[in-house]
């Protein structure tokens, strides 16, 4: 099954002049969505596409009535300050409009003077988040990450039995994620060191990031029902970058028996942009199994999944301290991997969380765990390049962290690259440690 399509043609230029710069994030091959308004204008956010270094606005695009059928009835719906009902639509509307977005911002298209005045500067725009995330679930689909993690908390058993055989996740806190630009109080909770006989109460000292992927699902399932895996896909609407942030110290102390809690629940950050599923085609590439490890069962089986159920979308994470901001200098590199080494594939994700039953609705999301690569300098948390605080990372102004202190920003980017296909980028995510209330 071939997923590539005329709008991926890596000789197809925009009008948009900026679009066609190389290397920018957001060529004609993209087109991710946001929800977007103007800054300091009084104004409902709405839905937007990227082109270049500017945002077309949906709401004049649904005014001028110049797609037709299924491309039309989506830019509508994506004319709301959350695309919950757009996403809702399924695979058809959505390929409907992308193709319908594509011509209409194409070199020599007829409808350049429709839209000129719908485009609107990157640097002149604020986001909401892109839905109404109704409910959320992290995954733990990295076994460098979680062998890593493991042998940090439970050196005797790093990697628990089950993991090779379920995709692991727990059910996370909706309500707490916000979009980039997040800042948060450092949380509090219970600690309790290795030598002490009762725990204590105050500020988490071990505070860190986790590089991850946020996925969007689309078209729900009815309680009851169960989405199979070659159909899994189709509920997809599309990525984002996703820093779950978390406080190291309070997870050791609550996550037996039952798994994060304080840890994870005050505040995670997803970046605005929303790439779909169908613009990450060219960048599919083959999942396998090491034969030594266990197969998927039955369910989370096909040949599909095996062919281009991985994506390669590489990511990297940099760090912005408080000194960096005032000197104006540039934040320095920690990491950087890729989702093409998740041990579990999206489509199986999807699979199991709802082979028991349970119900998707439009916009809600699936984080995708930690992603490490193979090598130390892939790792994609504080926890693992300091090894557990046992090591100091060097930071590009001589400043050293083991962890996240006051004052730091993290920055999160992601991009896809891929012989015979444009680049295509995600922008970034970024959120800022604050000190504790």
């Amino acid at each position: 099954m071939s997923f590539i399509n005329e709008t991926h043609d890596i000789n197809l230029k925009s009008w948009v002049s900026s679009a066609n710069v190389a290397g920018n994030d957001f060529p004609i091959q993209n087109l991710p969505f946001a929800s977007f308004r103007r800054k300091g204008v009084s104004e409902e956010f709405r839905g937007g596409v990227a082109i270049g270094d500017q945002v077309l606005d949906l709401a004049v695009v649904a005014a001028a009535g110049i797609f037709s059928g299924e491309a039309q009835e989506a830019v509508e719906a994506a004319n709301a300050p959350a695309l919950n009902e757009f996403m809702g639509m399924g695979k058809t509307h959505w390929s409907a409009l992308r193709l319908a977005l594509s011509k209409a911002l194409r070199e020599g298209s007829e409808y350049q003077g429709a839209l000129e005045s719908a485009l609107v500067s990157l640097d002149e725009v604020e986001y909401a988040l892109p839905c109404h995330i109704g409910d959320y679930t992290d995954f733990y689909t990295s076994i460098y990450h979680a062998t890593a993690v493991g042998s940090l908390f439970r050196p005797d058993n790093p990697l628990l039995p089950n993991y090779k055989w379920v995709p692991i996740g727990y059910h996370g806190r909706a309500s707490s994620i916000d979009v980039s630009g997040q800042s948060f109080p450092r949380p509090k909770g219970q600690t309790k060191a290795p030598d002490a006989d009762v725990p204590s109460f105050g500020p988490a000292k071990r505070m860190d990031y986790e590089l991850e992927l946020g996925i969007y699902l689309g078209k729900g399932n009815e309680l009851g029902d169960t989405i199979s895996i070659e159909d899994a896909e189709d509920h997809v609407f599309g990525f984002c970058l996703f820093n779950d942030w978390s406080a190291r110290d309070l997870q050791a102390w609550e996550y037996q028996p039952l798994g994060p809690f304080l840890a994870k629940n005050f505040a995670s950050t997803v970046s605005p942009w929303v790439v779909t599923t169908e613009a990450l085609a060219p960048y599919r590439t083959q999942w396998h199994r090491d034969e030594n490890d266990p197969q998927p069962l039955e369910y989370l089986e096909s040949s599909h999944n095996r062919e281009a159920g991985a994506f390669d979308i590489q990511m990297d994470v940099l760090l912005e301290s408080e000194k960096m901001r005032t000197e104006g200098a540039a934040p320095s590199k920690l990491s950087e991997s890729s989702f093409k080494h998740s041990y579990w594939t999206v489509a199986q994700m999807v699979t199991h969380h709802t082979v028991n039953g349970c119900n998707f609705t439009p916009g809600d999301m699936l984080g995708s765990g930690t992603q490490s690569g193979p090598e130390h300098e892939e790792a994609g948390s504080m926890l693992e390049l300091s090894r557990g605080g046992k090591e100091t990372i060097t930071l590009n102004n001589g400043e050293e962290r083991k962890f996240l202190e006051d004052g730091d920003k993290v920055i999160m980017r992601g991009w896809c690259e891929a012989d015979g296909f444009n680049r295509i980028g995600f922008g970034s995510v970024e959120g800022t440690v604050l000190p504790a209330k």
